[in-house]
């Protein structure tokens, strides 16, 4: 019997194991796909926005500036790549102007640090790539930016050396409350718990539903995006918004924490929750709106277009609650923007939400919340040297777009939770994340995989289950073709 099971391994429920994780319980975490961050979480705009546009009394102004304060110290704990960046929300007219006045306004209320409205022309003196048409903006300066896939595997992975237990490829087909348990079906046997917490993202509802309550309506909407070369990185240095529409914080422009420039997103009603197609019309709607803040894009810079999908329902605010039919089960659901922000906090606020259901919570003392990683391009000359003579591995580089050796590889593939697929070694070193986007490193790192993981490397994924790279039939005699 386990006194806690997550469902699901985004930044959410990752945040939630993570904050579990310093108390004597038995906490399992389910999660559907073959690694953790496989939704969302590794396809949004990697922004921890200040807390100004959520309306004052909700739980995501509340959630928000509470994790924005939150983000720094953990990402220094955590090791993980974090910076204050500030952000910019431009206006191009006089009624957005009084837009942003109605959000400075907002954003005091919320309880939001150093907020300036400021003029035509200390806006283009901050940033002198705007468009000469911008009249004003509000500037936030406790804004971010941040790996966001960096963080959950992190959280993730120092909740599993603390002591959680984590099963990938573990879908939830059923849900059922019984006498002083939550009784689980899932695709690798049942599991009974005191406590389920459903945080499956843009699947939520249909926990919900299984649990037998109504739920809420989903209306999952996609996102395109263009990620630029790090050639462009320095075209802006702060988060550069738009004034907010009803359907989201519109299309932006920022820097990101590895050196690149990241573009988008539009915002299209998605066909499905696990919608993420790319669309011409959508990367040109784009490229369209993100010129109107700076002309200078150079969209040929583009490395790679993406979508992903925001976790939005019929509900304007988190739904964070118990289950009304299942007593057992804690909604952490509708978590759209700014719900990477709000991450640490929203697992803060679960955790008192669960002692109010029936958890108590007895620290462990042996307990260990940090986590260091070795990033060989970031050493200093001694430090390399000491390194490559400790072990050979750190001396060959493998991904020279982003200087990743042969050590780090290895060191993510022996981590406490090991990939199983390229994409899974990219989101943990950086490998494949450069301008060839692994045309010349990805075959390496196969090799790599296949290698530590003592397997064939036709049995590397690139990512999900499924995406393998070679395949063959087998001949008569056995040999593979």
């Amino acid at each position: 019997m386990y006194d806690i099971t997550i469902i699901g391994c985004g930044v959410i429920g990752a945040s939630l194991a993570y904050r579990l994780s310093r108390y004597d319980l038995r906490v399992l975490v389910l999660e559907r796909e073959n690694d953790v961050a496989m939704g969302t979480t590794k396809a949004n705009s990697a922004i921890v926005h200040a807390g100004y546009d959520p309306m004052n009394g909700t739980l995501m102004a509340k959630l928000n500036v509470r994790g924005s304060e939150m983000m720094e110290g953990l990402c220094k704990d955590l090791d993980v790549h974090y910076q204050r960046s500030g952000s910019l929300v431009i206006a191009f007219s006089k009624q957005e102007l009084l837009t942003l006045q109605e959000m400075y306004e907002n954003g005091k209320r919320n309880g939001v640090p150093g907020l300036k409205l400021l003029s035509a022309e200390q806006t283009h003196a901050m940033e002198p790539n705007l468009a000469d048409t911008v009249r004003g903006a509000l500037y936030a300066p406790s804004a971010a930016i941040i790996d966001p896939w960096g963080l959950c595997i992190a959280e993730a992975e120092t909740a599993v050396k603390n002591g959680v237990e984590l099963r990938l490829r573990t879908a939830v087909t059923g849900i059922e409350q019984q006498a002083g348990h939550v009784l689980l079906h899932t695709s690798t046997g049942d599991v009974q718990t005191r406590f389920a917490v459903n945080c499956t993202g843009t699947h939520a509802h249909e926990l919900a539903e299984m649990a037998g309550g109504e739920g809420w309506e989903a209306k999952p909407t996609r996102g395109e995006y263009y990620l630029l070369d790090k050639s462009s990185g320095d075209l802006v240095k702060h988060v550069i918004f738009q004034c907010p529409s009803s359907v989201g914080k519109g299309v932006l422009v920022s820097p990101t924490v590895h050196g690149n420039l990241i573009v988008g997103p539009n915002a299209a009603d998605a066909d499905d929750a696990d919608d993420k197609r790319t669309t011409a019309p959508g990367l040109h709607e784009v490229q369209t709106v993100a010129r109107r803040s700076v002309p200078t894009i150079d969209i040929r810079q583009c490395i790679r277009t993406f979508a992903g999908v925001r976790a939005i329902t019929n509900r304007p605010d988190f739904i964070i609650e118990p289950d009304d039919v299942c007593p057992g089960l804690l909604h952490l659901a509708g978590i759209k923007s700014p719900g990477l922000s709000a991450a640490p906090a929203i697992a803060e606020y679960a955790e008192k939400l669960l002692g109010q259901m029936g958890v108590c919570y007895v620290e462990k003392p042996d307990f260990d919340g940090t986590r260091r990683v070795t990033r060989f391009k970031h050493l200093s000359g001694e430090e390399k040297a000491k390194l490559v003579a400790e072990n050979p591995l750190y001396g060959r580089v493998i991904c020279r777009c982003e200087t990743i050796t042969e050590g780090e590889i290895v060191d993510a593939i022996h981590s406490p939770i090991p990939p199983c697929s390229i994409d899974g070694v990219k989101r943990r070193a950086g490998a494949g994340m450069g301008r060839c986007q692994g045309g010349f490193c990805g075959p390496r790192v196969m090799e790599i995989l296949a290698r530590e993981l003592k397997t064939d490397q036709m049995d590397i994924l690139q990512d999900q289950d499924g995406t393998f790279l070679i395949t063959g039939q087998t001949k008569m005699g056995g040999a593979k073709a």
